[in-house]
């Protein structure tokens, strides 16, 4: 799985950048908008890099009251991406003086078997909570957007409250709950009991290299860890809102995840709103419309903004010709 290269991302090792000169990009960028940083937080209880958060806040805020947290979980097949991806974003978000972002790191598949990643965000969810009276953030008001596989992250996040398996017993902060208030799913795979991608015949293709590098093996072959690892799997009640976006003709996750996920959610009650991208591919989610549409679905429920959110299908735009 590909990381996204839209307009939600800043690429954090962009040609001729290593990730500390992104970070100092960063920096500067933060400055220039009123934004603090506090990069590389630790949540884990040690120092490896890929444990920790990255918080921004707004150096002037709209209200003295807690800011709501939009937590941003990187994609990258589980095997790339950095959370400094999402710097471009969060500086965006903090900079309305409405909200605290989050980039959430987390250790990819090269580094750490499944369920390390879970784990890990959940972690970091804790983090949030436990620092909320430090930096003057809502503990109770938290989102997760994420992409691809953020999206597949920031979902099971969403469905997996307090699933004892997947909470894990990372960092200082275990005694907070890991629990989020809303989901943003960009593309995320949901089920690995089917297939990521099929055919032109509709046909199930399985061999897939970012599923393998994550579960340990085929998903066939790994069923167990398959089904604890889908978010749909752990679909209660009592899970958060969703909204997700997802292209119609997307041939790395296909589309039928969406649907998947979006129709189970409402089985059980949970408020689910999807969003297709007709015609769209993997990538589609940089419509700028989703960016809209997602902000409102959170200002919805993390600040009580009444709004209908429109669920029409957004048009796929037109892909940039490329270079020859």
């Amino acid at each position: 799985m590909k990381p996204l290269l839209s307009s939600l991302l800043i690429i954090a090792t962009a040609v001729g950048q290593t990730v500390p000169d992104t970070k100092q990009n960063a920096l500067r960028a933060a400055g220039r908008s009123q934004v603090e940083v506090r990069l590389d937080q630790p949540y884990a209880g040690h120092e490896n890099p890929k444990q920790m958060v990255d918080l921004y806040l707004p150096k002037k805020r709209n209200s003295d009251r807690p800011l709501p947290v939009i937590a941003l979980i990187h994609g990258g097949g589980w095997v790339n991406g950095d959370r400094i991806g999402y710097a471009s974003q969060a500086i965006q978000l903090a900079r309305s003086g409405d909200y605290a972002a989050v980039g959430v790191g987390y250790r990819l598949t090269g580094e750490a078997a499944w369920p390390a990643q879970i784990h890990d965000c959940k972690a970091a969810i804790r983090w949030i909570r436990a620092h909320a009276k430090e930096y003057n953030i809502d503990g109770d008001k938290i989102a997760v957007w994420g992409s691809s596989a953020g999206g597949h992250l920031s979902s099971l996040l969403g469905t997996s409250g307090e699933v004892k398996e997947l909470e894990g017993d990372l960092g200082p902060n275990t005694s907070f709950s890991s629990r989020v208030q809303c989901v943003v799913n960009l593309c995320g795979p949901e089920d690995f009991s089917q297939p990521l991608m099929f055919d032109q015949e509709s046909r199930p293709i399985w061999k897939d290299d970012a599923v393998s590098g994550l579960l340990g093996g085929q998903a066939r072959e790994k069923q167990a860890t398959a089904e604890a690892a889908s978010p749909v799997t752990h679909v209660t009640k009592d899970d958060p809102p969703f909204i997700t976006f997802h292209g119609t003709k997307d041939q790395r996750v296909a589309f039928r995840h969406a649907e998947t996920i979006h129709t189970a959610l409402q089985k059980a009650g949970v408020p689910s709103l999807l969003v297709p991208i007709t015609d769209g591919g993997h990538g589609s989610v940089s419509h700028p419309e989703v960016r809209i549409r997602g902000q409102q679905f959170t200002d919805k429920i993390l600040r009580g903004l009444e709004s209908a959110i429109d669920t029409t299908p957004l048009q796929a735009l037109p892909e940039a010709p490329k270079k020859k």
